[in-house]
């Protein structure tokens, strides 16, 4: 029974307490509050620290998501589930001098990959396709295109990349066999070569020939913001090969069945690879086979550098803005320590104090915090206007870490304040003058 009147006792005082807990709270606030309007001048000022570096957080923030989507966009166009056969690999090497002596990989490899699949059974692999390409202009009437990347390929090209005609067809399995003089030809293209009419059935002139426009890719982007996949025309690879002379630059494109097994696929096409090369047992490889992963696992830590380096220099003008916080509430400390005495010698304890002074830079934080994500949002606003091509991603999750940055901040630069303020001797601070 004493144990349950105890028990009793102390959930009584623990309500009490939580209620004056809250009434402080919400007195601090109001102070808080009447202390900003009365210096509205001096809280602009303090709040303008923590307002540029929010800021420039949350733009860095923007602009390393919209770096990080557009990088997934990139390495998307590879194909999660597309192999690579190159002549070299698609990562930094130091012994450079082991692949110089490399041959070219020849379009005719895919066929002879195609015949092996066949022969395969349970093949990782579905199936082979050629690339060759050269940059050239294009014209039409009295419009040109330059620096256009021109592809020679087969139909099965459709099978390994994200391509997809917004307008008219990819051309057959017919026209590829036979070479014909067909093009698809690439978002960008189509708009500069076509502005006020359908490119569709209409001939380009591409090296000295003629071509007629079968297909009009959908808007691919750009590749890594370097190359733009909408600047391209793709042909059958019997005409590119009939009507560009120069040695192009050519791969080997292979289709996986299922990319879980990504592993096994490689490690099939090596061995194929081989024997197409004819090479010993002793021999290494004399070529490369390369996957989107392995070109993200290159970038990955530059990207991750970046953003890093990016977010610590735009960190300095916070920590700025928080070295004005904590001084202007010292500044506040000492101008109201009279007040501070009188409080605690009418039985404010420590703790009200403390939370008082607490609250009141993290109130100038929020306040700054909130005018700094305003002002981010106009200009990312603004920055999508002005750049299209960048994708501007001003996301909840990024408006709750700013707030939760402000918060942090505020309590942070302002504790050791509210320390000083919470252990004043009441009697000395009277005194004060």
């Amino acid at each position: 029974m004493p144990d349950l009147f105890r028990k009793s006792i102390w959930l009584r005082l623990a309500k009490i307490d939580m209620k004056r807990f809250l009434y402080e709270l919400g007195e601090s606030w109001k102070i808080a509050v009447a202390q900003m309007r009365a210096n509205m001048t001096r809280s602009t000022l303090t709040a303008l620290g923590v307002i540029i570096g929010i800021v420039a957080v949350t733009l860095m923030g923007t602009a390393i998501g919209g770096i990080s989507i557009g990088f997934d966009k990139s390495m998307a166009v590879l194909g999660d589930d597309v192999l690579y056969v190159t002549q070299w690999p698609w990562k930094v090497v130091d012994d450079w001098w082991n692949y110089r002596d490399r041959k070219k990989i020849k379009t005719e490899y895919a066929e002879m990959l195609n015949r092996m699949i066949e022969k395969t059974p349970n093949s990782n692999l579905i199936v082979a396709v050629p690339t060759s390409s050269v940059f050239r202009s294009i014209k039409y009437g009295g419009n040109q295109v330059d620096n256009v990347f021109v592809l020679g390929t087969t139909s099965d090209f459709i099978v390994t990349s994200t391509i997809d005609c917004k307008e008219g067809r990819f051309f057959s399995d017919m026209e590829s066999r036979g070479g014909a003089s067909v093009v698809v030809i690439g978002y960008d293209v189509a708009d500069a070569l076509f502005p006020s009419e359908s490119p569709i059935n209409k001939s380009v002139l591409i090296n000295g020939q003629l071509f007629k426009v079968v297909g009009v890719n959908t808007r691919q982007g750009t590749f890594l913001g370097l190359f733009s996949w909408d600047s391209m025309v793709a042909m059958p690879l019997g005409a590119f090969n009939k009507y560009f002379s120069a040695k192009p630059d050519s791969d080997v494109r292979v289709k996986v069945k299922d990319k879980t097994k990504l592993a096994d696929a490689k490690d099939e096409l090596t061995g194929l690879m081989r024997r197409v090369r004819g090479l010993a047992p002793e021999k290494s490889d004399d070529f490369s086979i390369n996957e989107q992963q392995a070109f993200k696992s290159t970038l990955d830590p530059v990207k991750n550098s970046i953003a890093v380096a990016g977010l610590f220099i735009t960190g300095l003008s916070l920590f700025v803005g928080a070295i004005g916080i904590m001084n202007i509430t010292f500044v506040s400390v000492k101008e109201r320590t009279k007040e501070i005495g009188t409080r605690k010698a009418l039985g404010a304890r420590r703790r009200t104090i403390l939370l008082q002074f607490l609250i009141e830079s993290t109130a100038l934080c929020l306040l700054g915090g909130f005018i700094g994500l305003s002002f981010a949002y106009v200009m990312c606003l603004g920055i999508g206007k002005a750049f299209p091509s960048f994708p501007i991603q001003f996301s909840v999750g990024l408006v709750v870490a700013s707030m939760i940055v402000s918060v942090m901040t505020g309590l942070i630069s302002g504790f050791a304040p509210a320390w000083t303020a919470s252990r004043l001797d009441p009697v000395t601070a009277l005194r004060y003058e």
